[in-house]
């Protein structure tokens, strides 16, 4: 016996229907190796006894999603680059630059990643003197036409295709800040009674036919397997989680977007093992492939059916078409963050000078980089892009944000897919929240920002996300009308 549905005050409070958070565009896929020469200076750790790489663990990569519009030629232009982090500014902007120029691109339109390895090559051309420091600047110049190109391919490719999302979960990352078990103090390890932000995002991207031509994998999680020990140049764990999810989806490339990991890492890290950051990349592979799994077919939805009697009431519920939205916008938002004190660049110059300690010497050679680029008047602004695609949020920063940045944005926006990451189109170092300053934490020792930054940057996303997002295409009817031009807008840290 069939039952006929009946509009109760119960059920007209439920929405008796689920999706899956969805843009529908055109989107194009590409990838190019971007593995440097064995040889080059890669001195990425304080600990570290060696100069220059000795061999190769797994091939460094860009891949690059161009998105479209379906009436709006213009793209937006995401690659995600295994490489670790920029030293300054200068350095980011070569880069970036040369691509914007080559692409014709408005400066909203292009998001360049760095999937945050640790065991990759100097990206700093001030570092030319240095032991294969020669080999930077031909390196820096063979990533810039190796985004160019995979862009200009995947602009070829591109083809009507839906992105949607899937929120997972993986148990890889652990809190990094432990007191110090050997003396007072804290240091970066792991705490594993802490409870953390363990969501794993999953994107799909589909053609007409159903086929999945891309995925991407947003999570928070410090690539820090492997530490000062390893020689090898490597994507760290990446690397595996990549090959586990492209042999399930017939080779359909795999972009990683490291979240808001600031706090985050690997509880076996800072290891000469290369096995070990294999087995951490296939920990978060399968992951996401369960994730992938749990999703419903492209562009349906699951919708309540009908009550069906049996020795129980049965809900029946069935597959449905569902239509992707196809917002497709972008802006840049400017956020006025408060510096703490700290030395100029002239006194920093000085003191590595005469530094003949090599660690610390590693951490006065990033302040410089990081500081040199500041304005000095007590705050400084930090740049954020924020695309809306359909449903979808990506936010993108050069900061490294803690995992209750991204945890507390999408708490606000539960009717979002908020796409969290961290060093995206520059480095700024961390912005921790205020909490941590009284701990001396490490990311508060080598913060250029002072307490306050963390809550300020949240505060002003917030706010600009609120503004900004226009609600999805069944709530207004001209929410597919023609994106809006690309904005740049200035939030100040005493707004807040």
């Amino acid at each position: 016996m069939i039952e006929k549905p009946k509009k109760t005050a119960m059920s007209q409070q439920h929405d008796w229907h689920v999706e899956h958070p969805s843009f529908e565009g055109r989107v194009g896929v590409a990838r190019r190796d971007i593995t440097p020469p064995v040889g080059i200076y890669s001195r990425m750790w304080g600990s570290a006894e060696h100069d220059v790489a000795q061999g190769i663990h797994r091939p460094l990569t860009v891949t690059v999603l161009t998105i479209q519009s379906l009436d709006n030629k213009t793209p937006l232009v995401l690659a995600s680059l295994d490489l670790g982090w920029w030293r300054s500014s200068q350095d980011e902007w070569f880069l970036r630059a040369k691509v914007l120029d080559a692409l014709s691109l408005e400066e909203s339109r292009l998001m360049l990643h760095l999937t945050h390895t640790h065991s990759g090559p100097s990206t700093s051309l001030n570092s030319h003197d240095k032991p294969g420091g020669h080999l930077i600047k031909p390196y820096l110049v063979k990533v810039c036409d190796a985004v160019v190109e995979a862009t200009l391919d995947a602009l070829d490719s591109a083809t009507p295709a839906t992105l949607d999302w899937n929120t997972g979960r993986c148990d890889l990352a652990c809190f990094r800040d432990q007191p110090n078990p050997e003396g007072p103090g804290m240091v970066v390890g792991c705490r594993p009674d802490f409870v953390v932000d363990d969501t794993l995002l999953l994107g799909r991207v589909s053609d007409i036919q159903g086929r999945t031509i891309a995925t991407l994998v947003n999570y928070a999680c410090h690539p820090t397997t492997l530490g000062g020990g390893n020689q090898l140049i490597s994507p760290d764990y990446v690397g595996a989680m990549r090959e586990v999810v492209e042999e399930a989806t017939r080779g359909a490339p795999c972009l990683f977007l490291n979240g808001a990991a600031g706090d985050l890492a690997p509880r076996r890290q800072y290891l000469h093992d290369p096995s070990v950051a294999d087995q951490n990349g296939r920990q978060l592979g399968y992951a996401a492939l369960s994730t992938l799994a749990g999703m419903l077919p492209p562009r349906t939805a699951l919708e309540f059916d009908r009550v069906e009697t049996s020795g129980a009431r049965l809900g029946r519920w069935h597959l449905t078409t569902a239509n992707a939205d196809t917002i497709c916008r972008s802006e840049i938002l400017h956020v006025r963050l408060p510096l703490r004190p700290m030395l100029q660049p002239s006194e920093l110059e000085c003191q590595l000078a005469i530094c003949d300690d090599r660690v610390l010497a590693e951490r006065l050679e990033r302040q410089y980089g990081q500081h040199n680029g500041l304005a000095e008047k007590g705050t400084t602004e930090v740049p954020v892009w924020i695309w809306q695609l359909g449903s979808i949020v990506f936010l993108g920063t050069p900061a490294e944000m803690h995992s209750p940045f991204q945890a507390e944005i999408r708490k606000q926006f539960t009717d979002q897919q908020i796409v969290v990451m961290n060093l995206t189109n520059g480095t700024t170092g961390y912005l921790p929240p205020k909490k941590d300053y009284p701990q001396d934490t490490y990311q508060t020792s080598i913060s250029l920002f002072g307490a306050g930054c963390h809550e300020a940057m949240l505060a002003a996303c917030i706010k600009s996300l609120k503004e900004f997002i226009k609600p999805r295409s069944g709530q207004l009817a001209d929410s597919i009308s023609k994106p809006s031009e690309p904005r740049n807008r200035r939030s100040d840290v005493s707004s807040y």
